[in-house]
Parts: C-alpha cells; sequence; structure tokens
C-alpha cells in the first residue's frame, strides 16, 4: 500500500466551547485511490454496513484510530432486480455501542454489465448540525456469474453479482476479472490426471497407515492407505476438471493416520504443456523423504450450457463432429445431453408460499448448474446441458434447491437416473425423491435425455479402475445406517445358507426325485468335467435369468423390498428409548461376534502354519502329505466322484450320524491368539 501524502488541515477554535478544548475541520482534501470520511473530532474506529432489502450483506472490517480509512476489502452478493437500493451506513466501533456517522445509497441501475464504475458516495446525516460528513469512494461492477457448487458448501446459483473493489492501489485486470465476475462459466475446459506413483525415502518406523490428500481448487480427492514404509507404492489415478481463466494450483499432502502430516506440496498447473506428462519428484519436508507424481493435461470441450432451442445434439453438424470426438478421443467414452424443461408442484419455501427454484446436475465429479426461476412452484428452465461420459456405469442426480440469497439453499427435492436406462429422446418425468433417495416426495421434473457413447469403449473402461470420488465430509455414526448393513448382510448370508441347506436335504435324501436328480447330474458333471464348463454354467446361469426374470417385475420386487425396508425404519423410529437401547445392543453384539469368528479363523490358520501347536501343525503336515500322494496318483475327478458318492450314501450306512466339516473342526482346536494369551499352551 502506498503512503498517504498529507493533505492541508485548517483547524478552528468554536466561539460556543468555553474549553477552547473544541475544534472542528474545516478542509481535509481526499484522494482517488483510499476512502476519506470526516469525522467531528479526534479518530475514529471507522467500519461499514451494507444493507439490501433491510438485510445486512457485509460489513467491513474495523480500521483503528484513522480518520482516512483504507480498507482494501473486495466481496460479492446476489441481487435480483436492478430496481433496488444499496444502503451503507458508517459507524464507529466503540466499546458500549457503535456511534451513527453517516450513510448514503445509490439504485443498482446506475451499474453497467460487466464495466467498473467508480462512485463517490457523501454521507449525510438528518440530526448532524454538519453539512460535510465526509465521502465514501469505491469501485462496482455488475456481472452475471454462474458459479458451480464447491465442497462443504451449498450450491448457489447468482443471476447477478455485485462487487464491491475497496483499494488502496490500482488492481490489475486478472484480479478484477476474477473477483468480479467470478467464474463466469461452469464449463471446465480441460481435464487434470494425477497419476500418484510411489513415496521415496519415507521414515520407516511405526505401525500405522500413510496416505496422501490432493487438491484442485475445491476438488479434493484422498489416496489408498497403506502401511508405513520407506517406498509405499500407491499406482493410483485422479481426474481434476481444469476451468477456464483459474489460477489453479495442485495440493499434495502427505498424511499418517496418527495425526503426523507433511508440508503441503504446491504445483503451479498453469504452464502445464496440453497433452504431455510431466514427471515430479518433489522432496517433502527435512528427512520425511520424497513424493513421485505424474500430472498430464488433457483438452476437453464436451461440457455446455444453452437454450433448449439450440441444443448441440439437435444440431446436425455438432452431431456429426461429436460422433467423430466419441471415435477419436479415448479418454471420454461418449456424450449425454440433458434437456431440461420443467419441474411441477415443488415444496413452497418462502411465506409467500412460492419458491425459487434452481437445479443443480451431477455426474461423476462433473455438475453444472442451471438459473433460478423466481417465485413460482412450477418453474420452466428450458435448458440444455452436455456431459462427456468417463463411464457409461455413473448416475445422472438432478437435485432441485430454493435459491435464500446469501444463506445455504433449501433442498426440494432429487432424482437418479442411471445412463443405461435412459430411452434416448423421449420426455419422462420423475417423482422427486429425499436427500438420501429412500422416499418420494412433493413434486416432479420432466426432461429428455439423449446418450451417445461408443459400445466397445464403453466396454472397455469397465474393466479400468473407477474414477474416485471427490472427498466428502467425513462420515459419522448412523445407528440406522449400521443396522441397514447389518441387514444386508445378513440376507446375503441367509440366501447362501438356504442354498446349502438345500444341498443338504439333497444329500440327506429328503425328497427322493430330487436326490436321485442331483445324484445323477453329479455323477455325469464330474466324469465329464472340462476347466471350459465353468465359464459355460455361469452364462447358462445368466441367460436362463434373462429370459426367466423380467426387469419390470425385478424392479418392482426390488423396489418393494426396499420400501418394506424402509418402513420397518420408520416402525422403529416410533420406539421407545430403551427399546432402542436394546436394538442397538443387539446390533453391537452381532457386529462383535461377527468379527470375532474372522478373527479366530484367520489367527488359527496362521497358528497352524508357525507351529504354534506342534502336535497340530504335525498333524496338518502328515494330512497334506497323504492329499499330496493321493492326488499325484490318483486323477481328482475320481477322489472328487468318491467323495460325492460317499455323501450321497451316507444316510444309508449311517441314519443317525452327526453332519460335520472335517476343516472346520480341525481349526476349532488350534488356538487364536487371544486364547494364546490366555491360556499358555506350548513355549
Amino acid at each position: 500500500r502506498e503512503e498517504l501524502p498529507p493533505g492541508d488541515v485548517h483547524l478552528e477554535r468554536r466561539a460556543d466551547s468555553p474549553d477552547n478544548e473544541l475544534y472542528s475541520m474545516q478542509k481535509i482534501p481526499f484522494l482517488s485511490n483510499i476512502f476519506n470520511c470526516l469525522f467531528s473530532t479526534g479518530t475514529s474506529d471507522p467500519f461499514i454496513k451494507f444493507k439490501l432489502d433491510g438485510k445486512n450483506i457485509y460489513k467491513s472490517k474495523v480500521v483503528n484510530k484513522n480518520l482516512n480509512p483504507i480498507w482494501n476489502e473486495l466481496f460479492s452478493f446476489p441481487i435480483r432486480d436492478l430496481d433496488q437500493t444499496l444502503h451503507l451506513k458508517v459507524y464507529d466501533r466503540d466499546l458500549r455501542s457503535n456511534d451513527f456517522m453517516g450513510s448514503s445509497s445509490f439504485p443498482l441501475n446506475k451499474l453497467e454489465l460487466d464495466r467498473i464504475i467508480p462512485l463517490t458516495l457523501p454521507l449525510e446525516d438528518p440530526n448532524s448540525v454538519e453539512t460535510d460528513m465526509g465521502v465514501i469512494i469505491l469501485e462496482a461492477c455488475l456481472s452475471i456469474r454462474e458459479e458451480p457448487a464447491k465442497r462443504n458448501h451449498w450450491p448457489k446459483r447468482v443471476d447477478f453479482c455485485m462487487c464491491w473493489l475497496f483499494q488502496g492501489q490500482p488492481v490489475s485486470q486478472a484480479q478484477v476479472g476474477r473477483f468480479t465476475c467470478g467464474q463466469k462459466n461452469q464449463v471446465w475446459t480441460g481435464i487434470y490426471t494425477v497419476i500418484l506413483v510411489e513415496g521415496q525415502d519415507m521414515p520407516d518406523c511405526g505401525q500405522g497407515d500413510i496416505y496422501v490428500r490432493l487438491r484442485v481448487g475445491d476438488q479434493r480427492v484422498r489416496s489408498k492407505n497403506l502401511c508405513i514404509k520407506a517406498n509405499p507404492q500407491w499406482r493410483e489415478s485422479f481426474d481434476f476438471n481444469h476451468f477456464q481463466d483459474a489460477q489453479e494450483n495442485l495440493m499434495l499432502e502427505v498424511c499418517c493416520k496418527r495425526g503426523r502430516k507433511s508440508e503441503e506440496l504446491d504445483i503451479d498447473l498453469t504452464r502445464l504443456p496440453v497433452n504431455q506428462r510431466q514427471l515430479y519428484t518433489c522432496v517433502l519436508d527435512p528427512n520425511k523423504g520424497k513424493l513421485v507424481f505424474l500430472v498430464t493435461m488433457t483438452p476437453c470441450s464436451g461440457a455446455s450450457i444453452s437454450d433448449i432451442q439450440s441444443a448441440p445434439l439437435d444440431n446436425l453438424k455438432t452431431l456429426q463432429e461429436t460422433l467423430m470426438n466419441c471415435l477419436r478421443d479415448l479418454k471420454d467414452v461418449g456424450y449425454l445431453q440433458i434437456k431440461l424443461i420443467k419441474a411441477t408442484d415443488l415444496p413452497s419455501t418462502d411465506i409467500s408460499g412460492k419458491s425459487d427454484p434452481f437445479c443443480t446436475l451431477e455426474l461423476g465429479n462433473s455438475k453444472l448448474q442451471t438459473h433460478t426461476v423466481s417465485k413460482t412452484l412450477n418453474p420452466e428452465w428450458r435448458t440444455a446441458l452436455t456431459f462427456p461420459i468417463k463411464d457409461i456405469h455413473d448416475v445422472l442426480v438432478l437435485t432441485v434447491y430454493h435459491d435464500d440469497g446469501d444463506k445455504a439453499p433449501d433442498f426440494l427435492g432429487k432424482v437418479a437416473i442411471p445412463l443405461l436406462t435412459v430411452s434416448n429422446g423421449q420426455q419422462i418425468t420423475r417423482m422427486l425423491k429425499n436427500n438420501n433417495l429412500s422416499r418420494t416426495t412433493k413434486g416432479s421434473i420432466t426432461l429428455e435425455l439423449n446418450v451417445l457413447y461408443n459400445p466397445v469403449r464403453a466396454g472397455l473402461k469397465t474393466f479400468r479402475p473407477k474414477e474416485t470420488k471427490f472427498a466428502e465430509d467425513n462420515p459419522k455414526f448412523n445407528k440406522k445406517l449400521l443396522a441397514r448393513n447389518i441387514y444386508r448382510v445378513r440376507k446375503i448370508s441367509m440366501a447362501i445358507l438356504y442354498t446349502l441347506q438345500y444341498i443338504k436335504s439333497c444329500f440327506h435324501w429328503e425328497n427322493t426325485q430330487r436326490s436321485i436328480t442331483a445324484f445323477l447330474m453329479f455323477v455325469v458333471t464330474v466324469w465329464l468335467w472340462e476347466l471350459f464348463m465353468l465359464p459355460l454354467f455361469l452364462l447358462l446361469l445368466i441367460g436362463w435369468n434373462y429370459f426367466h426374470i423380467t426387469p419390470g417385475m425385478a424392479s418392482y420386487s426390488q423396489d418393494l423390498v426396499s420400501s418394506l425396508f424402509f418402513l420397518s425404519f420408520q416402525e422403529s423410529e416410533k420406539k421407545g428409548l430403551m427399546e432402542k437401547i436394546h436394538m442397538i445392543q443387539e446390533i453391537v453384539l452381532t457386529v462383535q461376534n461377527t468379527l470375532d469368528e474372522v478373527a479366530c479363523i484367520g489367527e488359527r490358520v496362521k497358528n497352524t502354519f508357525n507351529w504354534s501347536v506342534p502336535f497340530l501343525s504335525f498333524l496338518a503336515c502328515l494330512v497334506l502329505f497323504l492329499l499330496t500322494a493321493a492326488l499325484y496318483y490318483i486323477p481328482l475327478r475320481y477322489i472328487v466322484l468318491v467323495w460325492g458318492v460317499k455323501k450321497f450314501t451316507k444316510k444309508f450306512f449311517s441314519p443317525y450320524a452327526i453332519d460335520n466339516n472335517e476343516i472346520l473342526d480341525f481349526l476349532k482346536r488350534v488356538p487364536s491368539d487371544v486364547q494364546k494369551v490366555r491360556v499358555q499352551f506350548y513355549i
């Protein structure tokens, strides 16, 4: 900041002051690059409040003991109507109360679009005898702003952006463009691909996990956890969207779950060459090793926002170019076009019974946003949006919000549509659902979808690693979520158990016809078995389900099961406190016992091989030696055939025999680590 040149100050003794202590300032010349406020006497601690429609939209910082304060602040806020008037009030901060020092205002219709206008606003106070209360000099710009939602922030659609530039010295055009206009479009023009390779010469001490956090702007991801060692190998790829004219840096931070962090690495991406892979080997804090990664900048031109009348894929020339890109661009699988037409019967959020709805659309890590339609429950956006498709298995998520100005938008409804279920060119209407998509809410949305993709590339991409989602907030414990996951695991385990019981019933001859059929199929399959029969069997099973399960009935039964499941949770909410406590105890006990069983099996297998109990390990060696000799001299199909015949005929020779599993019975004799600590089996 430049120093203020001295001004001519003339002090005049007031005749009505008996103590000759009060003076009035007659003249203080103000400069074009600072704020000057002429106050009555002494020094002040001035600050400014900005109001629009009676609401405080911004409060400046306090400049202590200064009659010529320089704020050097900048802020922006949304406006709905150019007929509004912005009010400014200057206060002197005091310990007990803030003293009013003058106010000013001006209509917003004086501003011009995308042009910085300097303003000189004289302060006024109707209750003061002073005619010259000072002035405020500022710069303002009116611009259309379409800023994508940021992580950990609610998405916001801003129709107009007011940007106030408090300055003490001239500002560069790049800074003005960044702050006054914001990001004028949400369309990304390229993709940064970061391949996290490895760490080198890292401290190899202690136990725990190590991972890397990566950030470009508000796009955040996190690598997988690896055990702490000198040269951890991540070998992961992450994609970040590049927005035009954005000052973007890649931030990397190596973290340990025990709380230790390295210094954050800052990589400038603005000078990164296009379509050229750059290798970086960055040194971390002293004696903390190095981090090796690759960065590539790839142009991308598939995202767009336009009026529904000029939708890109409706133009024959654009359609041909898009099809050529699908064949040429190896990064993308295809393109998705959404014609967002309207929403009907939305919930009301204002006192007037209306809402100001806008819609965000998410496909993977990409997000676009529509404009806000004011004061209506039946908005018509009539907007066409296009996305490049990276994975044909992605799900398009549309979320409708109520724009609440500078506050967090209110959620109105959400819809999720898998890309593989899209019928091109067909106008559809979907009912809105709640935030976790578990039940329908009030309102519906009408849209038309078109998906163009390369089936060959989509199939090959299916066997590649799935794109890592941008990091969200740390998950919190939720008893309903825990109960739902346990329910899902129990459902799968019950299906497996029923299958095993069905096979067991064939061995026990509970149904003679079924057991005879199973026995003959077993003998023929084992006798004629070849390795190619395994994928053939799975192919026949999938084909059988294709011809005998209709998609409509499958989806209906799935929706029915999910609805009954969530109804059971709603009923559980009505239970008393003690019943909820017992339910939580039962859930925790189930998880505890399951983890104990899994841990015991793993530890017993380990202890078998490390001779924790020599007798059992010697017995295992003997069985493995006999099994090796048998498999060497006898073909496998004969051994399996003998085992199967023995299983089917066991019911006839020993009708009262107890069923057992020899391997599990053996493992139950091997102590787990907990049992080794409690009881000293062997040393």
